[in-house]
């Protein structure tokens, strides 16, 4: 199948439902999304009664590799209609699944570390003046955390109808809702899995269907951090070869204000 940035991807076809097979390969450790199989079987069996997720059917490993087998989910990679999206993270942040996940960053302080981190990865010019782009003020960590997926980007989300699934549960966590929101609103992911970025009538449109003030207005205070860390990713993707990054790096750049 395609689409996979990460992984090898098969969709099996025959008797009964379709199935997909995921193979995790073994690469570079990414800064920012982590490539865990074994948190995917985990959240893929406890949320597939939800209909959030595809359902979960078996998982192991051969040599070198590990594997997850999971039922195919019909639909199309998600281009508009930002106000479905929100529904779909509120339903998924009021959920308390009974299963281990790491926490995830909370606040501008780790949102700060992790930054700082990829920049340390990276060696171009840039790196130097991401680092002067640094936002300033602190947002404190917050107590009401949840279930967040990790990487809601477009191609994440697949429409079916009425219906939206979330795939790729490569790295969930328990933490601040504002991390999927920042994500999935984020410039550089919708130019690179959407080819543009959301217009300000669609920010405007999930923000206003997201039913939570508290957490909207939280993500508009921490978003200068989330852009300046997106800011970093991008260019750390970019100097290890993924070029489509650099336009991604640009627009995150203008979301701090400058060019």
């Amino acid at each position: 199948m395609q689409g996979g940035r990460t992984n090898k991807v098969w969709k099996l076809v025959g008797p009964g439902p379709d199935r997909v097979l995921k193979l995790y390969q073994r690469t570079r450790p990414n800064p920012l999304f982590g490539n865990d199989p074994e948190l995917e079987a985990l959240c893929l069996n406890a949320l597939a009664p939800t209909g959030l997720s595809p359902k979960f059917r078996a998982s192991g490993d051969i040599p070198n590799a590990v594997w997850v087998l999971y039922e195919h989910a019909a639909g199309t990679p998600w281009t508009s209609d930002t106000a479905s999206v929100a529904g779909l993270l509120a339903k998924l942040h009021t959920l308390r699944p009974p299963i281990a996940l790491p926490k995830g960053c909370n606040g501008s302080a780790d949102l700060d570390a992790t930054t700082q981190r990829i920049l340390s990865l990276c060696h171009s010019s840039e790196r130097a003046r991401l680092l002067d782009l640094k936002p300033s003020g602190n947002v404190r960590a917050t107590a009401a955390t949840c279930l967040i997926h990790g990487d809601p980007v477009a191609g994440n989300i697949l429409v079916n109808g009425a219906s939206l699934v979330l795939i790729d549960w490569q790295c969930p966590a328990i933490g601040d809702p504002t991390e999927d929101l920042a994500l999935f609103l984020s410039p550089a992911m919708m130019q690179v899995y959407r080819g543009a970025p959301l217009s300000p009538d669609e920010t405007c449109a999930f923000l206003a269907a997201y039913p939570h003030q508290q957490t909207t207005e939280r993500y508009a205070a921490l978003k200068p951090w989330f852009a300046w860390r997106m800011a970093a990713y991008c260019l750390w993707r970019a100097e290890n070869g993924s070029q489509e990054y650099a336009q991604g790096l640009a627009l995150e750049c203008a979301n701090l204000g400058t060019d």
